[in-house]
């Protein structure tokens, strides 16, 4: 794509990886509810809202919650997530991630995060890479969960950027039909059998530069 405006990232799985965090806490959330939680069960989590998380752990466990209970379980949750993020280090970016963000900015293209994340700004401020990104739209500022496009839209627009002339970088389905939904380019980073949709699927952000995208 040439004349590229903006690059949209999800965090999760493309920047760093807290999938381990996220199961660690929703494991040990589950076990005391008597529930099992395998991690089969949290790779069906990426990338949606930690609500509807908890509201799926409770149907695959057959555990009925009021909504005030619900709420109250998934800040537990949450307490122990962050407590855990709240130690992460720059070792724990991905690959490619810092140099592909790097380079998009000298080629004076705006960055924005796109992720359903709560603790997104903390995550990229313990990481060294805050300051790479011109915007964050996560899970604090957007009421629908992908695939709706509504996160990777309000990117664009804090932008001022035309969704046509953005690239969205996603390493889960709902992210990849969020994106497409929106009318934008998307790079997934995985496995080119479960991110069927996107325009382009690499293993790592190492794979792809400024002229890969160019080309899309």
């Amino acid at each position: 794509m040439q004349g590229i405006e903006a690059c949209i990232f999800d965090l999760d799985g493309v920047i760093v990886d807290t999938a381990i965090y996220h199961y660690k806490a929703w494991k040990r959330l589950a076990n005391e509810l008597g529930a099992d939680f395998t991690e089969t069960q949290n790779e069906k989590l990426k990338g949606i809202s930690r609500v509807r998380s908890l509201e799926l752990i409770l149907e695959w466990g057959g555990i009925s919650k009021t909504a005030d209970e619900q709420a109250v379980l998934a800040t537990r949750k949450n307490d122990w997530y962050v407590d855990m993020i709240n130690r992460m280090t720059p070792d724990e970016i991905l690959p490619g991630a810092r140099e592909l963000l790097e380079s998009i900015r000298a080629a004076g293209i705006k960055t924005a995060l796109g992720s359903a994340s709560k603790n997104a700004a903390v995550i990229l401020e313990k990481v060294g890479l805050l300051p790479l990104f011109d915007v964050l739209v996560d899970g604090n500022s957007v009421s629908s969960s992908k695939p709706d496009p509504e996160v990777f839209l309000k990117g664009a627009a804090a932008l001022h950027a035309a969704p046509a002339k953005c690239i969205v970088f996603e390493d889960a389905i709902a992210g990849i039909e969020a994106a497409k939904a929106g009318g934008m380019k998307v790079v997934g980073v995985g496995e080119q059998a479960v991110l069927q949709g996107a325009d382009l699927v690499v293993g790592s952000l190492e794979e792809i530069n400024i002229q890969t995208l160019q080309q899309l």
